[in-house]
């Protein structure tokens, strides 16, 4: 059964899911520097103080509700993988209630990479999305044909290619405008097409109804989903963690000198193909935390941060590019690994597993938040780069206290200030991990 399923799907489910079962367990709001390192680990499995925050994306009394005639038929294609799909479903809705449009069912690319053709039917529970969104905008399935005069007209939505963060007014004018001279517009492809600092809440809060409540899983992706997490439950604590460390992260990455001739050629080929020509240096890449995390230093800064060998990790990823030898330091810290095969809810019991900026990670974060601040460690590759760099040279006294003061700098899921747009390109956060 878990075949059947795109593994980015099962995935998200997993580590998205899991968060509500996890103990809201009460921390010290202002633990000391020393206890923060010594209870580390019983404090990670813990949940953050909420400081009376709470989720707000409901709609202010006077939100009016989408007109009987709206201006138009929006369609979209989202392009990317499954997270940054929803991303763009997210700014799709909102993008209709911008313009009075009706929304056709957003169309959802077969990804290049992960080969995934499920489609917004296949995934998501549509009767639960256009029903939750009733009151925002009006969805329908396909563009409805014009009856007149006896006869039957098809309406072609006129085609635009979108600019990248595209603003409010260029929806009220270029988009608008085509819209009402053509009825209907295909916006196209429709990834950040959208601009994601706007100076509006009940924008905002839109686009959290979207993707907080009205985006649901079909109910047997649901289930699935559930019984896995019920099976790595039932022998306690586990930790989620997306190791991004594939061939098209590496190859957008552009972080080539630790690969091998051969595997250097194909992550060139890849890159070539499918994104644009950029100058990479391997060193200034990794500096400014450009570079992925690799498997060992994943499990390095883990154990820093005092998780043992007796951890139980369930490893959110694809087909590791490099193979065995990249995995196999990691295995050696951390044998109690499961992925999506290992608890396939048909099998007998848990068997072990050999096996960027990330959309992944950005989701899988904002939904830990808004669900009662659970614990997501994101490491700041830019800070650990030099740590890294030192013990690779043979400097290795230290490392791990380094490795901590590092990430003790970290907010791990409370609540905090939302960062600017200018800040956040700034700074490099990379892998995300959940733990339960």
């Amino acid at each position: 059964m878990v075949a059947n399923l795109s593994i980015g799907v099962i995935v998200l489910l997993i580590c998205t899911l899991s968060l509500l079962f996890s103990a809201s367990i009460r921390r010290d709001p202002e633990p000391t520097r020393s206890s923060k390192v010594i209870n580390v680990v019983e404090e990670l499995w813990e949940s953050a103080e909420s400081g009376g925050w709470r989720p707000s994306s409901a709609p202010c009394s006077d939100w009016p509700p989408p007109t009987e005639e709206t201006n138009g038929y929006l369609r979209v294609r989202c392009n990317g993988g499954l997270n940054q799909q929803r991303s763009a479903i997210c700014n799709a809705v909102l993008a209709a209630r911008i313009m009075n449009a009706t929304l056709v069912l957003p169309e959802l690319d077969a990804n290049s990479f992960w080969h995934d053709d499920s489609g917004f039917l296949g995934i998501y529970d549509v009767e639960h999305f256009i029903d939750s969104l009733k009151y925002d905008v009006k969805i329908v399935g396909k563009i409805p044909d014009v009856h007149k005069n006896g006869k039957t007209k098809k309406i072609k939505a006129f085609q635009i290619r979108p600019p990248r963060d595209a603003p409010i007014d260029w929806y009220l004018t270029t988009a608008l405008t085509a819209m009402k001279e053509h009825s209907a517009i295909y916006l196209t492809p429709f990834s950040h097409r959208l601009a994601e600092e706007i100076d509006n809440p009940e924008y905002q809060r839109l686009r959290c109804r979207v993707n907080y409540h009205a985006l649901r899983f079909k109910l047997h992706i649901m289930k699935l989903s559930d019984s896995i997490v019920d099976k790595l439950r039932s022998q306690g604590h586990f930790m989620s963690i997306h190791l991004r460390f594939e061939m098209d992260m590496l190859a957008f990455a552009g972080c080539f000198d630790i690969f091998n001739p051969e595997e250097q050629k194909i992550l060139k080929k890849y890159r070539k193909e499918n994104f644009a020509e950029k100058r990479l240096i391997y060193n200034e890449r990794r500096a400014i935390g450009k570079c992925p995390l690799t498997p060992e230093e994943v499990g390095l800064i883990l154990r820093a941060m005092r998780f043992d060998n007796s951890t139980r990790i369930y490893l959110a990823a694809g087909e590791l590019f490099g193979g065995d030898r990249f995995m196999k330091p990691f295995r050696t810290l951390f044998p109690r690994l499961d992925n999506h095969s290992s608890v396939d809810p048909s099998s007998e019991e848990l068997s072990p597993t050999y096996d960027g900026p990330s959309n992944f990670a950005n989701n899988l974060f904002g939904h830990r938040l808004y669900y009662g601040f659970r614990t997501t460690i994101r490491p700041n590759r830019k800070g650990l780069a030099p740590v890294f760099v030192a013990r690779e040279k043979g400097k290795t006294g230290g490392f791990e206290e380094a490795v901590r003061r590092v990430m003790m700098k970290t907010n791990f899921g409370g609540p905090h200030r939302r960062v600017s747009l200018l800040n956040r390109f700034i700074r490099t956060h990379g892998l995300s991990v959940s733990v339960k």
